[in-house]
């Protein structure tokens, strides 16, 4: 910026006193986090290192229902925005936040500096942000024990390749309970932190993944003692662009340490792929959307096209893939009161739909081609 502009700037920000003793703690926060949505903007492909869109975080906060006196944990928190949102959502029930304690862990120094400023420009005090790498070296931890919280939320740095694989066989916290995942794909072992660090009665929690951890080979035997451990409780399919300057869909995994009776041996799907809205540019969960995700999880129920509950065996019996058209089949619905499509009609859709598949794989391999091609130049 030109000096003029920046010192306008400085003289009009210096007439006003922006402290909580002048300023409410949430519009200040609410500003904060604005700027930081900024930066994401204007940051290129590495925003989705520190920013989570928020209607998607909103969502997975009101599915996990954090209360008054629970401890809350990110291990990957970013600038703390999933922290932020659980204290909202605790807020908004009319319960007491300051007996709430939040945790995180951030591997960009600057980052969790920001996650601080954010905690406490949100009114927060009983709060701990470590920096450091979650996978190399937890930060929090009792004794020679990880830490355990009510309440975990994350959206882990995907399929990271260079991580020690090989000290994870050992580990000293326990933490390879499920397996050793592969070297080219840290997903699993982000998994099996935020596994191990949930209380043993009331632990649960929400964490955004590719769909690549629903199905990939490589990882099939952890996922299988995943379902025969009975962690797993819903396993949410989104649309596409819910992370900034990506235009890939992901998942949301959602476990517990001790599920509700009637949700025992089960595991509930949901495909909200077509629950997503563009605005100005980006892609979101709107209230509708968000409403109709909530219910079908708290009903736990079958919603033809959109929900199926599958049982721990069944998903066996499919060599644990998790993959959600698997259980959610597609309807393909008349209109207007007319009858169901005959079969040429189905075809029809049939193939349209694979024409869009094998589009979307263009698009892939282009993708990765130029990934290749910048990896070449960088060796």
């Amino acid at each position: 910026m030109p000096d003029e502009t920046l010192k306008n700037l400085i003289e009009h920000f210096s007439k006003h006193t922006l402290s909580l003793d002048f300023v409410p703690e949430d519009e200040l926060g609410n500003g904060y986090e604005y700027l930081i949505k900024q930066f994401a903007d204007d940051s290129g492909h590495t925003a989705q290192e520190f920013y989570t869109n928020r209607t998607l975080v909103h969502l997975m906060a009101q599915m996990l229902e954090p209360k008054a006196g629970e401890t809350i944990y990110d291990p990957t928190c970013g600038t703390g925005g999933m922290l932020i949102s659980c204290l909202a959502e605790v807020k908004r029930k009319g319960g007491d936040t300051r007996t709430i304690g939040l945790y995180g862990q951030e591997l960009i120094n600057i980052t969790a500096a920001i996650a601080r400023m954010n905690l406490v420009l949100h009114g927060v005090s009983d709060f701990e942000i470590q920096s450091g790498n979650t996978l190399h070296a937890p930060a929090l931890v009792e004794g020679d024990r990880l830490k355990t919280f009510d309440v975990v939320l994350a959206n882990p740095p995907y399929s990271i390749k260079k991580w020690n694989r090989e000290a994870w066989q050992s580990d000293a916290w326990g933490r390879n309970f499920l397996g050793t995942p592969p070297q080219g794909r840290a997903d699993y072992a982000f998994f099996q932190h935020i596994l191990k660090s949930m209380t043993s009665k009331t632990g649960r929690c929400a964490i955004l993944f590719p769909h690549g951890v629903l199905f990939r080979n490589e990882e099939a035997e952890m996922r299988n003692r995943l379902v025969e451990e009975d962690l797993l409780e819903c396993v949410l399919g989104l649309g596409p662009g819910l992370f900034y300057n990506s235009p890939m869909e992901a998942c949301v995994l959602v476990c517990r340490t001790a599920k509700p009776t009637t949700r025992t041996g089960k595991v509930l799907f949901i495909d909200a792929v077509k629950d997503v809205t563009r605005e100005d540019g980006q892609c979101l969960l709107k209230l509708e959307h968000q409403k109709k995700i909530l219910e079908a999880y708290r009903a736990f129920a079958n919603l033809p096209g959109f929900a199926v509950v599958a049982k721990n065996a069944e998903i066996l019996e499919n060599d644990c893939s998790l993959s959600i058209p698997l259980y959610v089949k597609k309807q393909i619905a008349a209109t207007n009161g007319e009858e169901p499509p005959d079969f040429a009609t189905a075809w029809s859709f049939v193939e349209q739909k694979g024409t869009e598949f094998w589009l979307s794989m263009d698009f892939l391999v282009e993708k990765l081609d130029v990934v290749v091609a910048e990896e070449s130049v960088d060796a």
